[in-house]
C-alpha cells in the first residue's frame, strides 16, 4: 500500500488540468463547421459469418481490442486545392450500396467493421474545375482513417476567347496553351464545342458573355468535369443549307499560342456581302473623322491596351484583313490632305503604296481610325449587333460588358464636344 500511494501522487501531479469557461470548449467542435459531415451507411448490412462469433476476441489481436470491430468508423477526406466536389460511393462485392455528394474537406460517417465485409470499400471521386479528377479506393476493414488527394492541373488551358464577324462571315477563335483535341457536336440550332482536358483561364469565359451578331445568337461556356465546353447558339442563317462550318488550328508565335478557328463561311463566297461592304465604304465622308468623331477615337483608344489593339488591328491572316487595309486607304482619303496622320505627328500618303504599308503596319497609331470604323460597321450592321461587330475587330478578346463601358465613356466624350 505504501508503494501504490507515491505513484499515485505522481500520476495526479501528471495528469492535465480541466479547463474552464471557453477554454474548456471541445476543439472538435470548431473543427466540425469546417467539414461537411456525411453519412455512408447501407441499410442492409452484411449476412453472417463465424467472423461475428470470434470478433471480441480477435479485438484483443488486431489492437483496441472490442471497439475495434464495434466502433463506428470515420475517414477524413481533404484536397489540395481545397473545395474540391466529392462523388461518395459504398461499394460491396462490386455493388453500389450508397451514393452521397459532399464538398471536402468532408467526414465520412461509415459502418463499423463488424458490419462490413472484407470486399466493402468507399470509392471517393474528387473533382475541380481545371484539374484532372482523382478517383481513390479505401476499405471500409481498414485502418486508415484519413485521405489526403492532390489534384494535377488539368494538361491545357483556354486563354482567349473571341468571337468576330464582319460582311456576312464569323469566326469562332480559342486560344490554349497547347495544341487542342477537341469534339463537334450539333443538335438544332445549338453547336457544342468541346475542348477535351482544358480548363479556363480568368478572363476567357467573361469573353464568351454576350458574343453576337447575325450568326450567332449567344456563347456560353461551362467546366465539364474535365472538359471545357461552349456551347453556340447559332441563328436560323447560321443553320441553313446557306452557310458551312469549317475549323482550322494555327499557332501564335508571337504570344506562344495554339489558335483553333471555327468559321461560319457562305457556301457561295459571300460575294453580295462583300459588294455590300465596298459599297458602305465608299460612302464614308470626313465627318466620320472630324473633330468630336476623333474626340471619341482618342478616348477608345486611350481605354484600351495598346498591345491588345494593336494585335487585334494587324494583318495576321483573317477574312477581316482585307477590309481593314480597305478601310485603312480610306482613312486617308477622308482625312485633310489625303493622308493618314499618326499619333507621334507622322503622316502617310495613301497614294503611295509603300506609305500605305508603312500605317497598316501600325493601325493602332492612325488617328481616326477607330472612328472610322465604327463608321463601317453603321453603314453595314443594324443597330442590335453593332457593338459587337466592332468589339471583334478592335478589342475581340475583351468581355462585351467591359467593351460597352468603354463605348458609353467614349460616347459622352463626343457628346459633350458636341454640346
Amino acid at each position: 500500500m505504501r508503494r501504490l500511494i507515491p505513484l499515485f501522487l505522481a500520476a495526479l501531479a501528471l495528469a492535465p488540468l480541466p479547463l474552464t469557461g471557453q477554454e474548456a470548449e471541445d476543439p472538435g467542435e470548431v473543427a466540425d463547421e469546417a467539414f461537411d459531415v456525411v453519412e455512408l451507411i447501407p441499410d442492409d448490412p452484411p449476412s453472417w459469418t463465424p467472423n461475428n462469433l470470434i470478433a471480441p476476441i480477435t479485438g484483443f489481436f488486431l489492437g483496441g481490442g472490442p471497439g475495434y470491430w464495434y466502433d463506428p468508423r470515420e475517414v477524413e477526406i481533404r484536397t489540395t486545392p481545397p473545395g474540391a466536389i466529392l462523388d461518395l460511393f459504398y461499394v460491396r462485392r462490386n455493388f453500389q450500396k450508397r451514393y452521397e455528394q459532399a464538398d471536402a474537406p468532408a467526414r465520412i460517417i461509415l459502418p463499423s467493421r463488424i458490419e462490413a465485409t472484407s470486399r466493402d470499400s468507399l470509392r471517393v471521386r474528387a473533382l475541380l474545375d481545371g484539374y484532372r479528377q482523382v478517383e481513390v479506393k479505401v476499405p471500409v476493414r481498414s485502418r486508415q482513417e484519413s485521405v489526403m488527394i492532390d489534384l494535377a492541373p488539368l494538361p491545357n488551358t483556354l486563354v482567349a476567347f473571341s468571337h468576330t464577324y464582319f460582311a456576312g462571315r464569323g469566326s469562332l477563335d480559342f486560344l490554349t496553351e497547347e495544341a487542342l483535341t477537341f469534339r463537334l457536336q450539333k443538335s438544332g440550332n445549338t453547336l457544342s464545342v468541346v475542348l477535351t482536358e482544358t480548363g479556363s483561364g480568368p478572363d476567357a469565359l467573361a469573353s464568351m458573355q454576350g458574343s453576337s451578331s447575325p450568326l450567332i445568337d449567344s456563347v456560353k461556356g461551362q467546366q465539364l468535369g474535365e472538359d471545357l465546353v461552349a456551347r453556340v447558339a447559332i441563328t436560323e442563317l447560321a443553320a441553313s443549307d446557306a452557310f458551312e462550318t469549317r475549323s482550322r488550328q494555327s499557332r501564335d508565335a508571337v504570344r506562344g499560342l495554339h489558335r483553333f478557328a471555327l468559321d461560319f463561311v457562305p457556301r457561295d463566297g459571300g460575294a453580295a456581302e462583300i459588294e455590300r461592304a465596298r459599297a458602305a465604304l465608299a460612302r464614308i465622308t470626313s465627318d466620320a473623322v472630324g473633330a468630336c468623331a476623333l474626340r471619341f477615337d482618342e478616348s477608345v483608344r486611350d481605354q484600351l491596351d495598346p498591345a491588345d489593339l494593336a494585335r487585334a488591328l494587324t494583318p495576321s491572316g483573317a477574312y477581316t484583313d482585307k477590309f481593314l487595309r480597305a478601310a485603312m486607304r480610306r482613312l486617308g482619303e477622308v482625312s485633310p490632305g489625303g493622308a493618314i496622320r499618326m499619333r507621334d505627328g507622322s503622316r502617310f500618303d495613301v497614294s503611295l503604296p509603300i506609305e500605305l504599308m508603312a500605317a497598316s503596319s501600325q493601325p493602332g497609331e492612325a488617328v481616326g481610325y477607330i472612328a472610322l470604323l465604327r463608321q463601317f460597321v453603321a453603314e453595314l450592321e443594324p443597330p442590335p449587333y453593332r457593338r459587337g461587330v466592332l468589339r471583334g475587330l478592335i478589342a475581340p478578346e475583351l468581355s462585351q460588358e467591359r467593351f460597352d463601358v468603354i463605348l458609353d465613356s467614349a460616347e459622352r466624350t463626343e457628346a459633350s464636344c458636341g454640346a
